[in-house]
Order: C-alpha cells, then sequence, then structure tokens
C-alpha cells in the first residue's frame, strides 16, 4: 500500500507541477510589470526544481509520471486566451493565475487526504507544491 500510495502521489504531483508551468508559461508574455513577472518566473523555477527531484524519486519506482488531464489543460488555454482576448492586463492575468493556484492546492490537499499511506518524502513534495501555489497567490494578490 505504502508504494502504490507513493507512485500515485508523485504522480499528481508531477501532473500538477507540469500543468503549473505550462499556465505560468502560457501568459508570461503577457505581463506586463516587472515585479509581476518576476514572481511568475521565479514560481516556475521553483517548480522545475522540485519537478526535478520528483523526477529521480518516479525514476526509482520505474515510472514515468503522469500528464495533465487533457480536458483540464484544454479548458485552461481555452479560458486563458479567451480572457486574455478581452482583457490583456495584469489583473485578468493575476486573477486566472490565483484560480489555477487555489485549484492547484485544492487537489493536491485532496491527494494528500486520499494516499494517506504514501512515502513522508512524497507527501513532503506535495506539501512544497501546496507552499509554492499558496504563495505565488498571495504574492500576485496586489495585482488584482
Amino acid at each position: 500500500m505504502v508504494e502504490s500510495d507513493t507512485i500515485k502521489l508523485l504522480r499528481e504531483c508531477d501532473a500538477g507541477i507540469k500543468m503549473g508551468i505550462s499556465s505560468i508559461d502560457d501568459i508570461l508574455d503577457y505581463v506586463h510589470d516587472e515585479v509581476f513577472r518576476k514572481y511568475l518566473t521565479d514560481c516556475k523555477e521553483a517548480h522545475e526544481k522540485l519537478k526535478d527531484r520528483i523526477q529521480i524519486r518516479l525514476e526509482k519506482f520505474h515510472d514515468d509520471g503522469k500528464k495533465p488531464n487533457p480536458l483540464a489543460k484544454s479548458m485552461s488555454w481555452m479560458k486563458t486566451n479567451m480572457k486574455l482576448v478581452v482583457d490583456e492586463s495584469d489583473e485578468t492575468i493575476a486573477d486566472l493565475m490565483t484560480d489555477g493556484c487555489n485549484m492547484g492546492v485544492k487537489s493536491l490537499n485532496k491527494y494528500l487526504n486520499q494516499y494517506q499511506a504514501a512515502e513522508e518524502e512524497t507527501k513532503d513534495f506535495a506539501k512544497q507544491l501546496i507552499r509554492l501555489e499558496e504563495k505565488l497567490a498571495v504574492d500576485i494578490r496586489r495585482f488584482l
């Protein structure tokens, strides 16, 4: 059970990180404020470092990880592009990113509860990712 829960939680963290990085990449060119851009790039870099650590752990289990849900990714892309067509402001981008962070935090907490038998190191990865998402949401509030 421990190994199964560990792999499942690692996969969800992997998918969440990929979704977060992709979301930042989708909007970064639209950001006007340099401080806002720095928050996003710093968050992306932190996601990438955590992704590398998770990949190493997944490889130990001979697992390739998990891609984000294609439907969720498509819906996110559509919502982002539709909103940006109407309004390319930093306020709109902050709103989109805050929604994404909140969804990520909610999902990750759900998976932490669902996969309670996972190894502590893997739970720590999920908690680190949650903290990254929460921090970004707080950091960008001033742009809402």
